[in-house]
């Protein structure tokens, strides 16, 4: 499975962006999707996860209400719509792919894009 991750950017507290990650390799809709983001001085953190043949989808509390992670099986491509965004949501954010239905957890994702740098300000 390779992952791509684009459409970062500086943006001021209160506006939106979209992230994509576009994903190939013949076996990755068998995978959950996940967001993870990274700010300097911390730890990787749990944002979202997404699946390829379902509708649902996780949040992490900081997120929750805010974000929103969808997939398209026709571009193989997922999706984070980020509105309302605030100056701690700066990050790298990441893309993943997990062989687990589900997991909040860095350790259980195999695969992962190269990040994208997401800067607000306020």
């Amino acid at each position: 499975v390779q992952l791509q991750a684009s459409g970062g950017g500086l943006v001021q507290a209160g506006d939106s962006l979209r992230l994509s990650c576009a994903a190939s390799g013949r076996t990755f809709r068998r995978y959950g999707m996940g967001w993870f983001r990274q700010a300097p001085g911390k730890e990787r953190e749990f944002v979202a996860a997404c699946y390829w043949s379902s509708a649902g989808a996780y949040y992490a509390d900081s997120v929750k209400g805010r974000f929103t992670c969808s997939t398209s099986i026709d571009k193989n491509t997922v999706y984070l719509q980020m509105n309302s965004l605030e100056p701690e949501d700066t990050a790298v954010y990441y893309c993943a792919a997990t062989v687990s239905s589900f997991s909040t957890a860095t350790r259980d994702y195999s695969y992962w894009g190269q990040g994208t740098q997401v800067t607000v300000s306020s």
